[in-house]
């Protein structure tokens, strides 16, 4: 399995933090060199391992923005 290059170039905030020290981040990060994109994932604390999590361009952001602001929260 080819390793995965990752540069973290924005914390935008965290959301939450686990028992063991783990953060639930919204960051912008650029993958394997590529632009970067808004990505929300776990990762542990010194960002040495990281869970699943998601990946979104700047339309999907603003979309999921959008129907986030239309909920009745």
């Amino acid at each position: 399995m080819a390793e995965i290059k990752y540069d973290i170039q924005e914390n935008i905030g965290t959301l939450s933090e686990s028992n063991k020290g783990w953060t639930k981040e919204l960051n912008l990060i650029s993958w394997n060199g590529r632009a970067p994109k808004y990505d929300l994932r776990d990762w542990a604390p010194e960002h040495e391992k990281m869970g699943k999590g998601i990946t979104l361009s700047n339309e999907e952001l603003k979309k999921l923005r959008d129907i986030l602001n239309d909920m009745d929260l």
